[in-house]
């Protein structure tokens, strides 16, 4: 079995939940995705961590990350997977103590091609704060990698924000084919 199968089996196992929630935006959806509960295992964080490597390498990328929570795992899954890049985790707001950062882990410098990475796309809020926090650092951002993109509209907003390709690992449509409308 491939990687990108193994992913979306693993992800339609353990991350799929049937049921009315509540989602980031606001909004409600009759299921949910909890990417974690897929590649927080390790038969899921092995192919993730294949996956983006892989992402990153075709990208030339040199540091992997994004928002704090949705990117952690999947930035830690690429350097596990072999990425030979570093990884980082952008807070949704500066710290007020200690080195006053907003972007963490090692430094990123002039050089480093930043690859962004989020667990699931919705409506794509999170990523691009993500971006604009590098953007506002002068850091260059050479794509961006989503384990599961729901299919409403955050992937074109994402392209959009960072001027650099997207790419969904997997989506709605693989997990769950017959789901309802939302």
């Amino acid at each position: 079995m491939s990687a990108k199968d193994t992913l979306i089996a693993e992800l339609r196992e353990h991350a799929l939940v049937i049921g009315e929630v509540t989602l980031t935006s606001g909004a409600t959806a009759s299921y949910y995705v909890d990417a974690k509960r897929a590649i927080l295992r390790p038969a899921g964080f092995l192919a993730l961590g294949e996956l983006v490597a892989a992402e990153a390498e075709r990208l030339g990328a040199t540091a992997v990350g994004g928002m704090t929570m949705g990117a952690d795992p999947v930035a830690c899954a690429a350097l596990a997977g072999g990425a030979d890049v570093k990884a980082f985790f952008v807070r949704k707001e500066t710290k007020a103590h200690g080195l006053q950062r907003r972007v963490e882990g090692p430094f990123l410098t002039d050089e480093d091609r930043c690859l962004v990475v989020e667990d699931v796309v919705t409506t794509g809020g999170s990523t691009v704060k993500a971006l604009e926090a590098l953007q506002a650092e002068g850091r260059t951002v050479v794509g961006v990698v989503s384990v599961l993109d729901r299919l409403a509209g955050g992937g074109e907003r994402i392209e959009q924000a960072a001027g650099a390709p997207y790419v969904a690992l997997a989506t709605i449509d693989d997990v769950y084919p017959g789901r309802p409308a939302n």
